[in-house]
Parts: C-alpha cells; structure tokens; sequence
C-alpha cells in the first residue's frame, strides 16, 4: 500500500520533539548530522521515558526567541505537509520557553500567529494542546490552564498533562483539571505509557479526561479495556515511540492490535518526529508490515481520531468527507 499519498490525522505530538536537522543547524550552526543524531533522537539504547523526554531539552534551549519558534513551526508544518497530514493537534509547554526574555503570553501571541498563517497558506488544519507537566508546582499548572482559557478562539484547543510519568504524581494538577472541567476546556492527558493500568484508572478518575496520551498498558487490565471500550474513551497510539521508550521492549510484544480488536476508540500518532525518528507513513507502513493491517483499519483510526478531535462538527464532517472519499 502507498500510505505517504493517503490524507491523515494526527493527534499527538509534541512540537518540540520534531525539528529537523535543517532547522537544528540553522538555529545552532556547528552542529553535525551526528550531533544530531545523537543529542536530538531518543537512541536505541534509551531506557525508559525519562531518558527519552531528555532528548527534547536540547530542541528547547533552542526555542527561546521568537525568531527560533517561528522557523521551528515553519519546518513542523513543512513536515506536516511532506507526510499529507491533513488535520494535527501540536502540543507544547508553553512555560518551557521562557528561558530568554519571553513571558508565556508573548510565546502563546508568536506560535499562534505563525501557525494560523502556516494553516491558512498549507491548507493543513491545527490547534494547539497546552501542556502541563508532571513536575510542575500546582500554581505553574494552574497558569497553563488559564493561558488555555485565554487563547481559545486564537488556535489553542486544549490542555494535557505529560513528562515523567513514573516519577511524579498528580497531587499538583487535579486542581487544574477541575478549572479545565469548569471552564468547558477540552483535556487529554498522557497516562499507561510509563506507568500500568492503575496509572490509567487514577487519571481516568481524577481529570475527568476522555482522551488518554498512549494509554496502551490498559492492555493489561480487562476490566479497564471494558469501561475504556464502552465508554467511547480515545486512546492516542504512538507505536514507534512506546519501543524507543521501552514501554514495550519490541514491536511484536506492542499491543495495538489487541487494542483495536477491543473496539476502543484509538489513533494512530507519532509522539514526536525526530525524537522518535519516524512519520505517520512510516508508521502506517510499520502496522501494516508487523500486524498485517489493511487500509480499512487506518481508515478507522483517522475517522475515530476526527470523532475525538477539539474542533467543531462542521471541521470533523469536512475531515471524514476526505478520509472516506481517498480510503
């Protein structure tokens, strides 16, 4: 099957796990094709998430000036575009990029200008998801979910919770959540990747999220794959990146198809392009080969993704139009 000519929707992937090489070396000059090989992909050798969310801080140093997130949504969207991504959510922390003078509304103006122009001109649909992170103080948490509140209607479609799973709680975000649940803001949140099922059913219960970031160890827990399939939860799939991380140890051993078989509602995603060195093509291709998946079951994952997306029904009628029309 020819996937790269097949229109796709992504839901999941962080903007700041996605540059280039060109853009690496325009924004820091002396850097070498093995430099960034090395500092800017996870590594085979990557041992956990932990490890793996390391490879990011290098991208982020570079995205402090309004010049270098500009040119870092250029190159996403060139990539968008390359891979017929019809529809994307980015996802990003806004209080990462601090670091050189900017505050967090001056980012949220710069990506959200850049990406409603990049949209219109490409054609390619997207939001933004903002991030908070497991490590954040509760008033830091609280901040991103107001910055939100602030810039919906201006690109920004949603509010997720992501890092170290394994390593922090949810103690600092649950207040978050609820201002998010009050305030009508649509919430996703990454949970059962670096964690098992519990993790997955503490989130569920807590956040009050309809839509899970990878949530593949539910795999191990029927009686969760019950409440997730009958209760049209979304999980956001990110095969290639769930090896890199070590969530599963190798591709045979990933339960996608059991999820799929399951009938909960999931996506196909790629978490990050560069860190996880991968596209949706090569993702699709990677299913296909290792899982025997036809057409028909990508056709699912892009129309149940639409289902799932923070955009209007007018939006996601357009989008399924597409999907069914070229599938």
């Amino acid at each position: 099957m020819k996937f790269k000519n097949l229109p796709k929707i992504e839901l999941h992937i962080h903007l700041d796990c996605s540059l280039s090489y060109e853009t690496v070396k325009s924004l820091r000059p002396d850097t070498t094709i093995d430099d960034f090989n090395n500092n800017f992909k996870a590594s085979k050798s990557c041992s956990s998430l932990k490890q793996y969310i390391k490879c990011a801080d290098n991208a982020i140093s570079l995205m402090q000036s309004k010049e270098s997130l500009e040119l870092v949504m250029e190159d996403f969207f060139n990539q968008l575009i390359e891979d017929n991504v019809i529809y994307c959510e980015i996802r990003f922390a806004p209080l990462l990029h601090t670091e050189e003078g900017l505050n967090s509304r001056e980012v949220l103006n710069i990506i959200c200008n850049s990406m409603n122009i990049l949209s219109k001109e490409s054609g390619v649909i997207t939001g933004l998801i903002l991030c908070t992170l497991r490590h954040y103080s509760k008033e830091q948490s609280m901040e991103t979910v107001k910055l939100v509140e602030e810039f919906k209607g201006k690109g920004v479609l949603g509010f997720d919770i992501a890092a170290d799973e394994a390593g922090y709680p949810l103690d600092n975000h649950i207040d978050a959540f609820k201002y998010a649940v009050q305030n009508d803001i649509n919430c996703t949140a990454h949970a059962g990747e670096a964690k098992g099922p519990e993790s997955i059913w503490e989130t569920i219960d807590k956040l009050k999220v309809k839509r899970i970031g990878h949530g593949v160890k539910c795999i191990k827990d029927p009686k969760l794959v019950k409440v997730l399939s009958e209760n049209n939860y979304h999980l956001e799939v990110c095969v290639s990146s769930n090896i890199k991380t070590k969530t599963f140890n190798k591709i045979e051993d990933h339960p996608i198809s059991q999820i799929n078989e399951s009938s909960i509602s999931m996506s196909i995603n790629t978490d990050g392009r560069t860190i996880s060195d991968t596209d949706l093509t090569n993702e699709y291709k990677l299913v296909s080969k290792k899982f025997g998946w036809s057409i028909e079951e990508f056709k699912k994952c892009n129309l149940e993704a639409i289902k799932h997306a923070f955009i209007s029904d007018e939006i996601k009628t357009q989008l399924s139009e597409r999907i069914n029309k070229e599938y």
